[in-house]
């Protein structure tokens, strides 16, 4: 079954269920009943609209904020774990070490300054990308440590490149937009909800009321564009950068 259709069930027999107590209970009320003397709930309803409202879009914000914020920590993983590598190819002979240091180059170049803006168009890896990291992991696998020295290096070399695969991945994971579409659903309509039901308190045209209504709606209207612009990672306005790339690699002219 759709989620979208189950969404729609659960939101059908929810009012279902309200209004039909409220009919049978106003069927049990007498005549001389006097509606003045019943609080009215209308404004305890407004308040308690706004405050789970308020709850959720404090949770969405939170989650994309954590979502860029790990997204970054896998930039920052994946160029941490290439500089290992290449600072680490020292104990290699010299042709081993050099083209090594080309290829991890090679890498982090294409990545800045092609890859990224991939990810943020299309919100994925590219195939390239994928083939210049083989090629990595060919150069510090496929060489036969000599020495002993060579021979103590050699591990490490070969866990920092998985740790450069696994972070790329991750990165790849994080590069489009992460809010389901149910939840854009449920923020957009209680949005308009919330909004509307200014509507239900008398508002008047007054310069003050006027003033509040709109600082209202123009403030859930700020924090749902901030939810959207959180929400891809490397896509968007406030987005993770490339900056540890830019600091691991500065011998490179890097995104340029």
């Amino acid at each position: 079954m759709s989620e979208w259709l189950v969404l729609s069930l659960a939101m059908a027999a929810a009012c279902a269920v309200v209004l039909s107590i409220a009919f049978f209970n106003h069927r049990r009320i007498g005549e001389d009943d006097d509606p003045n003397e019943t609080p009215d709930v209308i404004e305890y309803m407004t308040m308690m609209i706004g405050v789970i409202y308020a709850i959720v879009l404090g949770l969405a914000i939170a989650g994309v904020w954590e979502g860029r914020g790990a997204a970054q920590e896998y930039v920052r993983q994946e160029a941490q774990a290439l500089h290992e590598v290449s600072v680490r190819s020292q104990v290699y002979p010299a042709e081993v070490r050099t083209r090594i240091r080309a290829d991890v180059d090679a890498y982090v170049t294409f990545v800045v300054d092609t890859e990224w803006k991939a990810m943020a168009d299309d919100g994925e890896l590219t195939d390239r990308g994928g083939e210049l990291l083989e090629r990595i992991r060919r150069d510090v696998t496929d060489y036969e440590p000599q020495t002993d020295h060579e021979g103590q290096a050699y591990q490490p070399l070969v866990d920092q490149v998985a740790v450069a695969d696994d972070a790329r991945s991750a990165r790849g994971a994080s590069a489009g937009a992460t809010m389901p579409g149910v939840v854009w659903f449920g923020l957009i309509t209680g949005a308009l909800i919330t909004v509307g039901l200014i509507f239900t308190l008398q508002i008047r045209r007054s310069f003050r009321e006027m003033l509040l209504a709109g600082l209202f709606s123009a403030l859930i209207a700020f924090l749902l564009f901030l939810i959207w612009d959180f929400d891809a990672p490397f896509g968007r306005g406030i987005s993770a950068t490339a900056e540890p790339f830019l600091t691991q690699f500065s011998h490179l002219d890097l995104g340029g």
